[in-house]
């Protein structure tokens, strides 16, 4: 049986690590190499990097910075942001990346999961999904750092990447991003249940209580960021609240 993965999140802009609220509001939390040799000690089973400013400034990634992470590193490690070519995810697997977020770029150029999936194989894309609650109940895919609306719907969305080629789906409720209030329940079973693909849960978790709640809503991973950043709860804890209640971990 697959084991289920506790992720945490470091969200990079400016310089430093930030945390915000629904992708805004954004606030410092310290240096991404600290945060990464505190997570090596905490028994994490991957991390992800994502650069939240890249592509909104038109940046490629900072491959130097990447590969700074990946020697300290000693799990595996997803990084994003800023990806807009098959060449920029060479680099970024040349430098020490393991997977690659694709976001935005999953969008525009619609085929460079396609790509990087039959270059590098599936088991390295995670494409990662923004999504927000519309007031009719429905939900919208957005890019560009939740900036810009697409009109797609996540689910269909989700499936035509797995199509395409992706390994994993990693859907983050823009809505429920740094509240702390539990994961976007209903955007993670639909999406789960339209693929068959790995899906990681991101946005909202506040308790070990939300991690199983996305768990049996049909999430593969968690990922986290203010939970870890906020407050005393650590992803080894997680996993042993998550074990006592029948779910598979590595610890």
């Amino acid at each position: 049986m697959l084991k289920t993965r506790v992720m945490p999140t470091l969200l990079f802009k400016d310089l430093g690590l930030v945390k915000g609220v629904r992708f805004d509001s954004w606030r410092p939390v310290g240096s991404v190499m600290q945060s990464v040799k505190v997570y090596n000690m905490r028994e994490v089973d991957e991390l992800v990097f994502l650069d939240i400013t890249a592509t909104l400034e038109g940046r490629e990634p900072d491959f130097e910075l990447v590969d700074d992470i990946a020697d300290e590193c000693f799990m595996p490690l997803t990084v994003g942001g800023g990806i807009r070519s098959l060449e920029d995810v060479r680099r970024l697997l040349a430098v020490g990346a393991d997977k690659i977020a694709l976001n935005t770029s999953a969008v525009r150029p619609p085929d460079l999961v396609e790509q990087t999936a039959a270059t590098f194989g599936a088991q390295c894309v995670v494409a990662s999904i923004d999504a927000t609650r519309r007031d009719a109940g429905t939900y919208e895919v957005l890019v560009a750092s939740g900036t810009e609306r697409t009109g797609l719907d996540p689910v269909e969305h989700a499936i035509d990447l797995e199509a395409r080629g992706a390994g994993e789906i990693l859907i983050t409720s823009v809505d429920r991003d740094g509240t702390m209030e539990g994961y976007d329940l209903d955007l993670i079973g639909a999406v789960a249940a339209g693929v068959n693909v790995p899906v990681i849960a991101s946005g909202g978790a506040g308790t070990y209580e939300h991690m199983a709640e996305a768990i049996s809503a049909g999430a593969a991973a968690v990922a986290a960021a203010s939970i870890f950043h906020f407050t005393e709860q650590t992803p080894l804890e997680a996993k042993r609240y998550l074990r006592e209640r029948g779910v598979p971990v590595r610890i």
